[in-house]
C-alpha cells in the first residue's frame, strides 16, 4: 500500500505542476504589496497607492476571456503549452519593463505595465488550471493540487518578503535596488517557461 502511494509522487508531471504553481504566484506581489512598498519609498501619496489596487482587477474578470483561450490554439506547442509560453513570456517582458521605470516619474506607465502583468498573470492562471486538469491522473489530483499551492506560496514569498530583503540588503545579502530585484523576478519566470517545454510522464 505504501509503495503504491509513493508511486504517485514519481511522476515528472508533479514537478511540472510545482514549477507552474511557482510561475503563477510570482507576479501577484510584484503588482501588489511589493509595488506598493516601492511606491511608498518613492513618496507616492496614499490615495494613489490605494487606487493602484485596481490593477488586480483582471484576476476577478478572467472568466470572461477563459473561453477564448480554450477555443483558440497558438500555432506552436498546442493549446495548453502554447498559451503557457505566451503568457509567461509576456509576464517576463512586463516585469522587466517595470524594472526600468520609477513610480516617482513614470507613474502612469507603471500603472499600465502593472495592469498588463496582472492580465497576463490571470491568463496564465487559466491555462495552468486547465493544464493541471488535463495531465494529472485521478490518483495524482490531490498531490498535484497541493504542490500547485506550495509552488504558489513559495513564489509569493520570493516576490514579496524576499524581494524586499533583496532591495534593501540585509547582513551578508547585498542591496540590489528595485531595478535589479524586478529584473531578477523576471528571470525567475524562467521556471514556468522550462515547465512549459518539459513534458511530464
Amino acid at each position: 500500500m505504501a509503495s503504491a502511494y509513493l508511486e504517485v509522487f514519481r511522476s515528472r508531471r508533479l514537478a511540472v505542476i510545482l514549477a507552474l504553481g511557482f510561475s503563477s504566484g510570482l507576479p501577484l506581489a510584484l503588482t501588489g504589496g511589493t509595488l506598493q512598498a516601492w511606491m511608498t519609498v518613492e513618496g507616492v501619496d496614499l490615495s494613489t497607492i490605494g487606487i493602484f489596487t485596481l490593477v488586480g482587477s483582471p484576476y476577478i474578470w478572467k472568466f470572461l476571456w477563459a473561453p477564448a483561450m480554450d477555443r483558440f490554439v497558438p500555432p506552436f506547442l498546442g493549446r495548453r503549452r502554447g498559451w503557457l509560453l505566451v503568457t509567461q513570456l509576456a509576464l517576463a517582458v512586463g516585469i522587466a519593463g517595470m524594472a526600468f521605470l520609477s513610480p516617482r516619474t513614470d507613474l502612469l506607465a507603471i500603472a499600465w505595465l502593472a495592469l498588463f502583468v496582472a492580465f497576463a498573470s490571470a491568463s496564465q492562471d487559466i491555462v495552468v488550471d486547465a493544464y493541471r486538469t488535463d495531465v494529472v491522473s485521478r490518483e495524482q489530483r490531490g498531490p498535484a493540487g497541493a504542490l500547485s499551492v506550495v509552488g504558489y506560496r513559495l513564489a509569493m514569498l520570493a516576490s514579496g518578503a524576499l524581494a524586499l530583503v533583496l532591495v534593501a540588503g540585509s547582513g551578508w545579502i547585498p542591496a540590489l535596488g528595485w531595478r535589479n530585484t524586478y529584473l531578477l523576478m523576471a528571470v525567475l519566470m524562467g521556471f514556468g517557461v522550462v515547465a512549459a517545454f518539459w513534458r511530464g510522464r
